[in-house]
């Protein structure tokens, strides 16, 4: 039988599209200008979307629970969603997310273990893990950042150049992945 989609209105949303529901309403509702903050809200707004989205792929791709990575992709950045800063970002922001996840019910301890623990590492692009999930929201990250015009440049003007050097192989590892050329469209 068919159903129409709740369009992320009423009752009947999963405990991710509550989350994901939650993320924008905190960005929209959020008295921090964009002066106060490293990112615009705009780009929280867009980038949150984007590596959400992103996780869902790469989650059936990897053989993944979607909503597990869904979710932990959605919430990666809440501190700076929340405080406007990256400083301690990842490790700050797995105790937001703990927060949120278990005040919308639904997430089992194990999920919410999970989640926390990819949010808490995902800024560590530097060291891999052997845990699916913050292989996961990592890759997201970077990959949804590349797909910007100017991120590059933006990389290689604000990480140190080893980093920056792990930041392109997960980006060409993920565009390997998904089987797309190894330079997005817009740099030819």
């Amino acid at each position: 039988m068919l159903t129409p989609f709740h369009h992320y209105k009423g009752h009947a949303l999963k405990p991710s599209e509550k989350i994901e529901r939650k993320v924008v309403e905190i960005l929209l509702k959020s008295e921090l200008p964009d002066s106060q903050r490293e990112s615009s809200i705009i780009w929280e707004l867009k980038h949150s979307s984007g590596c959400l989205q992103i996780a869902r792929i790469l989650a059936q791709k990897r053989n993944l629970d979607i909503e597990i990575a869904e979710t932990a992709a959605v919430l990666h950045d809440i501190y700076v969603i929340v405080y406007g800063s990256y400083k301690n970002h990842a490790k700050l922001g797995a105790l937001i997310a703990q927060k949120l996840l278990t005040q919308i019910t639904g997430f089992s301890q194990n999920q919410i273990k999970i989640i926390i623990n990819a949010i808490a590492h995902h800024s560590e692009k530097d060291i891999y893990s052997d845990d699916p999930y913050i292989e996961l929201v990592k890759d997201a990250d970077v990959f949804d950042c590349s797909l910007y015009k100017g991120s590059e440049d933006e990389y290689r003007l604000t990480k140190p150049k080893p980093l920056f050097s792990e930041y392109a192989k997960r980006v060409k590892k993920v565009r390997n992945e998904l089987d797309l050329p190894e330079k997005p469209e817009f740099r030819k």
